[in-house]
């Protein structure tokens, strides 16, 4: 066996290599084959980097085509070979390690357009041999006024021995001599052409314009057409020429008789057909693919007018996880059953099912009352998707989430639809599938703004758009400041400050979180540093840091902080790092370890939101926390007088429960001197809220520690 290419330039002169074994034999060249594999070699590269354009150019792929005509491959068997050996071997040579589905598609159209550049380049070849042939019968004509034997013989040779159909016709229409090659175009038998009138030959599919050109013609208006014309054969087919009439006219210039050149382009229009059919139409499913429904959708709102349009956007729920336990050929027939139940949903006229790509459908509507006819056929959808799908003995459940936009046509382009329709649907899936939704502008609106959002952060880090705000936290017992919590904020160019309920699920969804929690410890680390050296009477200021599940998960996290507090000269004790119970509820000993090394070094450790996430509180015991954070909810009650029975109850019970455990109490959202007075009545330990102070600028909290040390 040989080895595989090495590099890209092996593969392509591997590919032009196979490219030229398939196409040399039906090519009518003096070249020898290394030397043909040469003129090849460029064409191969064009295409591969059509391949991998940014933009995809059909023009490269007609500019192919043309070259192989150009290098005498007319035989229409070597289109047929090249076609073959592009479809085969193009992506496995010069795929280069793409996205298959893409590098396909491309393939597919690479081929399409080919195909189309060679029928083009050989048409013009072929209009170039016609007119020659038209002159030489203009020729032979003339001649026969002068040397009738010698002229007829010429004419004759040229009538019987060229390769395209020949006819000569009155100006009546009647047909009185036809040529071998154009007999046989019509199935071979000349009684069936011969003496038939022209007229007669009208097919459904003649451009409008056919027939005035011909009357034109024979009344010596014009000297000749071309067109393109479909025939009826006598057994019923169709052939497809491109036809060239002429005028002939006598010694004075009068018109005589017409002269009809026949190119048989049939076997052409059936590849084009079925090129354009692969390029449109989905391989596995064989519905119309993304190319085609933009095609039709784009249409549909170019109309305008009081024309309306809906569209449901189908994506399946939980396909993944069928292709990864059951493989991807189960996946596959999965989808095509889909796709069979799709297309019996759709059948009105003006409804349309395509395939995007995927597991992602689409089905249009184009009825007047688009609205309801579009939730009709969202839950035509939904019902046939009910029946489980039977594969290799198992039953898979089908369900799917549906997003539907509905509307004018005119008001929005293609793809601003389907972005819609696509965020609609994913708002469907979020709450939790199986359903359908229809688009919301302000929804649409939100979904951009958070799409904008999450791609716009890792460039807001590198430009230094993040700040902190902090908020004091505040002794119960004697009202002095014992240090802060950090609050990321983001200083956005456009949507100016954003809090951190904005970017911070954005932030944990794409990984980010991670390089901007050690951005948030180093600054607020700094800044503990800087409060302590400037506050030395007043006390120790700790900082307070919140730490996200993605970054419990890290493997760098103890490492990272040690090395924060180390460059900055600060002691653990500085720093208390607050954890969500929700992010601890049923943690193992692996992800619990990382914060038992924190505690262990001094590092405080904070059970935020406490209460809010339903654990057992005997797991207290077994975390390594030494703070817990009471959720507002627990102390809202307490802002009117008298405070409700209930929220005391339980406030008292979680405080003298943490004591027992030897854990401080840190409250939230205190807003008034009544619950910050009933708070330390109950034993809290710390509270922070607006009755204190607001989130802000470091010096704030400098001023406040101050001022307590001071007064």
């Amino acid at each position: 066996m040989s080895a595989e290419p090495d590099g890209p330039e092996d593969r392509l002169r591997r590919f032009a290599t196979i490219w030229t074994r398939a196409v040399f034999p039906v090519t009518s060249t003096s070249a020898t084959r290394p030397e043909f594999e040469e003129q090849l070699l460029p064409l191969a590269r064009r295409l591969s980097e059509a391949l991998h354009a940014r933009t995809f150019d059909a023009n490269e792929g007609k500019a192919v085509g043309a070259a192989l005509v150009a290098a005498h491959c007319t035989d229409p068997e070597a289109l047929s070979r090249t076609l073959d050996c592009v479809d085969a071997y193009l992506v496995l040579y010069c795929g280069g390690g793409g996205d298959p589905e893409d590098l396909r598609s491309r393939s597919s159209r690479l081929q399409h357009a080919m195909a189309a550049g060679y029928a083009q380049a050989l048409r013009r070849r072929t209009l170039s041999e016609q007119e020659a042939i038209a002159q030489a019968a203009l020729q032979a004509q003339g001649v026969v006024a002068q040397a009738l034997h010698a002229s007829e013989a010429r004419f004759r040779a040229v009538f019987e021995g060229a390769a395209i159909g020949i006819g000569i016709a009155d100006l009546d229409g009647t047909i009185l001599q036809v040529n071998g090659a154009l007999v046989r175009m019509f199935g071979g038998s000349e009684q069936a052409v011969r003496g038939r009138n022209v007229k007669e030959w009208t097919h459904a599919e003649d451009a409008p314009q056919v027939w005035r050109l011909y009357d034109e013609l024979v009344r010596g208006e014009r000297e000749h057409y071309h067109v393109e014309k479909a025939f009826y054969r006598p057994d019923g087919t169709v052939l497809w020429t491109n036809l060239t009439v002429s005028l002939l006219r006598d010694a004075d210039g009068e018109p005589q008789y017409q002269l009809a050149l026949m190119e048989d382009t049939t076997e052409r229009r059936l590849l084009n057909l079925r090129l354009r059919y692969e390029a449109t139409h989905d391989a596995l499913t064989g519905l119309p693919n993304r190319t085609l429904f933009f095609e039709r959708l784009e249409k549909v709102l170019s109309q305008g007018g009081d024309r309306r349009f809906g569209l449901c956007y189908l994506d399946l729920d939980g396909f993944k996880t069928i292709n990864d336990s059951l493989g991807h050929a189960a996946g596959d027939r999965l989808l095509v059953e889909v796709a069979d139940r799709l297309q019996s949903c759709a059948t009105a006229p003006g409804e349309m099912v395509a395939r995007l790509g995927g597991d992602e459908f689409v089905a249009l509507t184009t009825g007047p009352d688009s609205r309801r006819e579009v939730d009709e056929l969202a839950a035509r959808i939904m019902n046939a998707l009910l029946a489980p799908v039977r594969i290799d003995g198992r039953e898979l459940t089908v369900r799917g989430s549906i997003g539907i936009v509905e509307g004018a046509a005119g008001e929005r382009s293609a793809a601003e639809v389907l972005r819609s329709a696509d965020i609609t649907m994913y708002r469907a899936k979020s709450a939790g599938g199986n359903r359908f939704e229809l688009a919301d502008p302000e929804a649409d609106a939100r979904a951009i703004t958070r799409h904008g959002l999450t791609t716009a952060l890792p460039a807001a880090l590198e430009r230094g758009e993040f700040f902190i705000e902090y908020q004091p936290l505040v002794h119960l017992g004697d009202g002095s400041v014992r240090g802060a919590e950090a609050l990321v904020r983001w200083l956005h160019p456009q949507h100016g400050v954003l809090g951190p309920d904005r970017f911070i699920p954005l932030a944990e969804h794409t990984g980010l979180i991670v390089p901007l929690g050690r951005w948030v410890l180093e600054e607020a680390v700094r800044q503990a540093r800087e409060w302590r050296e400037r506050t030395a009477q007043a006390g120790p200021l700790r900082i307070n840091v919140n730490l996200s599940p993605c970054q419990l998960t890290h493997p760098g996290l103890v490492q990272d902080t040690v090395d924060i507090l180390e460059r900055a000269g600060v002691a653990p004790d500085a720093l208390c790092l607050e954890v969500t119970e929700s992010a601890l509820i049923g943690a193992d000993d692996d992800l619990l370890k990382p914060l038992r090394r924190l505690a262990e070094m001094g590092v405080d450790i904070a059970l935020d939101d406490f209460g809010t996430g339903y654990s057992n509180l005997a797991n207290l015991r077994r975390l390594p926390v030494s703070v817990l954070k009471l959720d507002r909810s627990f102390t809202q009650g307490m802002q009117q007088f008298p405070a409700d029975p209930v929220d005391l109850k339980i406030v008292e019970g979680i405080v003298s429960l943490a004591h027992s455990l030897d854990l401080a109490v840190t409250v939230e959202g205190v807003e008034t001197g009544a619950q910050a007075e009933q708070l330390r009545i109950l034993g809290c330990d710390t509270a922070q809220g607006w009755y204190y102070a607001r989130p802000g600028p470091p010096e704030r909290l400098h001023d406040l520690a101050m001022a307590d040390a001071t007064g």
